[in-house]
């Protein structure tokens, strides 16, 4: 099976167009404000409009205000909404866009739970726990913790770059992998080499 690409913090066009070129089968947008790769609705519908056919657009949300989230996509061309807070499972079913559910990973996380509370989440975006961050922290969990097999296609982040994405993938075989911070230059700003790279690894598998 194919393995997906999300490249996610994406804050300019030319970022979003070197994604798609490169082979990504998605792009992220985030939108919280405690991130340096939050975007406004004004950035979002400019890098949204000029996504081609086939790439989806994600908008990532953390604990945010209802009416916010239906601002954004009523404005903008969201395809798919990421939740990376405390949303519960009738939060992010709630909108009229399908979602998947960002889970920080820990020793103790229950996954298989996790799957069965989020059964409408079209995929479980599991990445990195940091005590008192959302997510983005840069960092690779133990991928041991993955259950062998769950309910729902795993979308595997935290950490990942062109030095360990085939590890990853050869390790965890997942649905799709999901990178930021590995193919930047700085927050926020991507690195076409770096994503050129990237996707050179994921292809190889």
């Amino acid at each position: 099976m194919r393995v997906r690409v999300k490249i996610c913090g994406i804050t300019r066009v030319e970022d979003a167009l070197c994604a798609v070129e490169q082979g990504a089968d998605a792009i992220g947008l985030v939108f919280y404000d405690q991130s340096p790769r939050n975007v406004s609705i004004n950035q979002a519908i400019e890098i949204a409009n000029r996504i081609p056919a086939f790439v989806s657009v994600v908008g990532l949300f953390v604990n945010a205000e209802p009416s916010f989230i239906n601002e954004v996509i009523t404005n903008a061309k969201i395809d798919l909404l990421q939740f990376h807070g405390d949303e519960t499972p009738e939060e992010c079913a709630s909108y009229s866009l399908p979602f998947i559910k960002a889970i920080r990973v820990k020793s103790d996380t229950n996954l298989v739970q996790y799957a069965k509370e989020y059964s409408a989440a079209k995929g479980l975006l599991l990445d990195a726990y940091a005590e008192g961050v959302a997510g983005g922290t840069g960092h690779v969990f133990d991928w041991n913790l993955i259950p062998k097999q769950l309910a729902k296609p795993i979308i595997l982040a935290g950490g990942l770059k062109a030095d360990n994405v085939a590890q990853a993938i050869q390790q965890v075989m997942p649905y799709a992998v999901d990178v930021s911070g590995g193919v930047e230059a700085s927050k926020g700003i991507k690195d076409a080499a770096k994503i050129a790279a990237f996707m050179r690894q994921v292809y190889s598998n």
